[in-house]
């Protein structure tokens, strides 16, 4: 940043963002403070960022001139998001990225991260099974496999599959924040993220409240959680168990699950050093019923996942270095069969991830640059996926190992009104002999005025394939381990006007994609598989809007998103994956505190509010019925509400899931649930301290 020497001038500094360290507020000692006002709508899409067009209350604190005062709005820790290699504040970035806040997550009628992200308009969530029991997620029109699910920051992607990115070790309660990144962002998060990113931020030791909750309802569901939080530390614990909504053909159960999960979370700062750390587990087993084979209806499968992590942060001079170092390992065991491999083998797979991220930037008179690097090692050892291990062990017969090494270069010009961010990354992976390839990409937003924003981008993205991908020919699957990496080139431009009130967001963009994978089945064959293959190219174009709004009693959100690509499924050709995108989805959220609207009559009623949720969506492509018939996808709608008396420090709260008992599906022979009724307790306990020092 530029800062320009001025001597004996008072100077107005104005907060836009808050932060909750105890030091923030003596930074300012001696200059003149005016202080805006922040609202927050429902599921409002880089909710923050409004702050940019809100007018200044006349809050004033005076002091003594200073010297040395800079030449420009100052700000008190804006929220970053990594929405760029060099770290910027939200109002500064110079991509659009929807940010669902705290607030938000605690309010929309959902039990699981997973139903919370059906929210966004670009983002397609296919559950095949309730409450996350096991969900695949793609960001405009992409697979499971192709975008990237970061742990603050941290990429927990597992190389085996995408199927199981989402069995996650944190709760609901541990959440600040989820930033959704649409579009391509290999040169910010690697090689996973070929049309975007999905960032899960936990409380690093900023918030001192601990949490205890218990909620029950349909089909035999349970949960309890409890966060415990001291000084800098928190720990967390969760398990959940149903007794699933459907069962098979021989009446048992096909669609049960259960689960436990942990997760610690710590934090270290002194002078010019921050330390954050987090180390968790989530192990859950669930019916898997038809998920991967019609024929075969009390399939089963157990995971089990484990992450470490740890992020230092160094400051020295106009220097700021961070630097990432994690393992994260996966354990699955598939059983097509369920408590019986006298016919079908199970399949075991264990993964083991090990990565360190070197990431550095400074301030210097023409803007912020970034340089940095990346290694990963992705390695399995598994039942069937991978080449035959010279030494065998267990269920353990083949296995593969493979290293990517990037490189990353970046820079961002942050003027009053402008922001350009342009940079590359240069990746190399083991696998296939790769060479070194380079990725550009450009980003750039200008504010005009106090209200309005434009946005536009161009970059270029890449992914390597799953294990799965390549390995996978057992069950009616035939993998091909020659696929190429998938590529893609992408432009955007985007127009975002913010008020007070109201906040209206636009964008269209264009992929271009080589080489996408997909398993896909000739149905002319007499015994057709599912075979791996590299579609030639798929252009996509697609609009989304939003808009987001306050009322005198609450908040609304509506949003649609329309995708068009011009490869369709062809008669003979079903696709599994990339060619079933959804063209059309409709998101729509109205929160309302009763206690507003009623207050003149019965003001008890204040801490209730209601949450009603409308989605509506329409899949492209086709799946085969267990009877070989050959059906379309069709639309469908969802509602869901959630009621809640929040009076500190409990909350009671009961929430519906498709009230409208609509059943419909989302993916290939697997029916959703009908109407889901939850109720449940949840009771905010104070601050708990070692008597040491909390920053």
């Amino acid at each position: 940043m530029i800062f320009k020497r001025q001597f004996n001038q008072r100077k107005a500094l104005r907060f836009r963002q808050f932060t909750r360290k105890g030091y923030a507020l003596f930074a300012c000692l001696g200059r003149v403070v005016t202080i805006g006002v922040l609202s927050v709508a429902t599921l409002r899409s880089a909710a923050v960022t409004t702050t940019d067009t809100l007018s200044v209350v006349g809050t004033t604190v005076v002091g003594d001139s200073v010297a040395n005062s800079p030449d420009k709005e100052a700000t008190l820790d804006d929220v970053e998001i990594t929405g760029s290699r060099a770290p910027l504040a939200l109002g500064q970035a110079a991509r659009m990225v929807t940010v669902l806040s705290r607030e938000e997550i605690q309010a929309a009628p959902v039990q699981s991260i997973n139903d919370l992200l059906k929210m966004v308009a670009g983002v397609d969530v296919r559950q095949r099974g309730p409450i996350g029991a096991q969900t695949d997620i793609g960001i405009r029109g992409s697979t499971q496999e192709q975008i990237t699910i970061l742990l603050n920051g941290i990429n927990i992607c597992d190389p085996q599959t995408a199927h199981n990115a989402f069995d996650l070790p944190c709760d609901l309660s541990d959440i600040i924040r989820i930033e959704v990144l649409e579009g391509p962002a290999s040169r910010v998060y690697g090689t996973s993220s070929l049309v975007g990113a999905i960032n899960i931020v936990t409380n690093d030791g900023k918030s001192k409240n601990s949490e205890v909750r218990v909620e029950g309802g349909s089909f035999g569901y349970l949960s309890s959680a409890g966060r415990l939080a001291v000084s800098n530390h928190a720990l967390s614990a969760n398990f959940s168990r149903s007794d699933g909504y459907q069962r098979s053909k021989a009446g048992a159960l096909n669609s049960d699950y259960s689960g436990v999960k942990a997760f610690y979370q710590g934090a270290y700062a002194k002078e010019q050093i921050h330390l954050n750390w987090h180390a968790g587990v989530s192990t859950k087993g669930w019916g898997s019923n038809t998920f991967y084979s019609a024929k075969y209806d009390e399939q089963y499968e157990h995971t089990t996942k484990l992450f470490t992590a740890l992020k230092t942060n160094v400051q020295c001079s106009m220097f700021n270095v961070q630097c990432a170092t994690y393992w994260n390992r996966s354990y699955d065991r598939f059983e097509l069969i369920r408590g019986d491999e006298s016919k079908v083998p199970f399949n075991h797979h264990r993964t083991d991830v090990f990565g360190i991220n070197l990431n550095s930037y400074f301030d210097w008179q023409w803007g912020r640059t970034a340089l940095g690097a990346e290694f990963r090692n992705e390695d399995i050892v598994s039942g069937n996926l991978g080449e035959p291990l010279s030494n065998p062990h267990g269920e353990y017969k083949n296995g593969l190992n493979r290293s990517n090494l990037s490189f990353h270069a970046e820079h961002n010009i942050l003027l009053k009104r402008f922001t350009l961010s342009a940079g590359f990354i240069a990746v190399k992976n083991t696998w296939n002999e790769m060479p070194f390839t380079l990725y550009p990409g450009i980003d750039a937003s200008l504010r005009l005025g106090d209200h309005w924003k434009l946005y536009a981008s161009y970059n270029a993205s890449l992914r390597m394939p799953s294990f799965t991908e390549l390995y996978y020919s057992v069950g009616g699957h035939k993998a091909d381990k020659y696929l190429k990496a998938e590529e893609m080139q992408a432009v955007e431009g985007g127009v975002k006007y913010s008020s007070r009130w109201l906040t209206v967001q636009t964008n269209i963009f264009h992929h271009h994609a080589r080489n996408m994978i997909d398993w896909v089945m000739d149905t002319r064959d007499t015994d057709p598989v599912w075979q791996s293959v590299n579609h030639t190219k798929i252009n996509t174009l697609g609009e989304e809007i939003s808009l987001n709004g306050l009322l005198a009693f609450g908040s609304w959100h509506l949003a649609y998103c329309h995708l068009h690509q011009s490869k369709d499924e062809q008669p003979f050709l079903q696709s599994q994956y990339s060619l079933e995108y959804l063209r059309h989805k409709v998101t729509t959220q109205l929160t309302i505190s009763l206690g507003s609207i009623l207050s003149p009559l019965t003001t008890h009623l204040s801490p209730l509010t209601l949450t009603i949720g409308y989605r509506w969506q329409d899949r492209m492509g086709s799946y085969t019925t267990v009877d070989g018939e050959v059906r379309a996808y069709h639309p469908y709608s969802v509602v869901d509400a959630r009621l809640a008396w929040n009076n500190d420090p409990y909350s009671i709260y009961v929430e519906g899931n498709n009230l409208t008992a609509h059943h419909y599906v989302d993916y290939g022979n697997v029916v959703q649930p009908g109407c889901w009724v939850t109720a449940g307790i949840k009771l905010t306990l104070g601050a708990f301290s070692t008597g040491g020092i909390n920053k």
